[in-house]
């Protein structure tokens, strides 16, 4: 995911958060988890916490997980996703 699309998937959430509020509250949710994630990265980096380390590594790739999970449903016809014009 580029940084140009995170923001194109940003502004969109904004702009369309009054019509689809689920979708936002998912992704805003995701945002703080990715935030903590970087936080505890370094707390765990600071505190030799290898457990800790390895599990911020992960959620550090939460947001674009995120986007192919919601890309792979609204292609499969299980989900419908209204945000993914603006990845384009």
């Amino acid at each position: 995911m580029t940084l140009l699309q995170f923001h194109s998937l940003k502004t969109w959430h904004l702009r369309q958060g009054r019509r689809h509020p689920v979708e936002k509250n998912a992704w805003d949710a995701v945002l703080t988890v990715w935030c903590a994630a970087w936080v505890g990265a370094l707390v765990s980096l600071v505190l030799f916490e290898p457990v800790g380390e390895l599990a911020c590594l992960a959620l550090l790739f939460l947001p674009a997980l995120y986007v192919r999970l919601r890309t792979h449903l609204h292609r499969t016809g299980r989900l419908r996703c209204d945000w993914i014009v603006a990845l384009r």
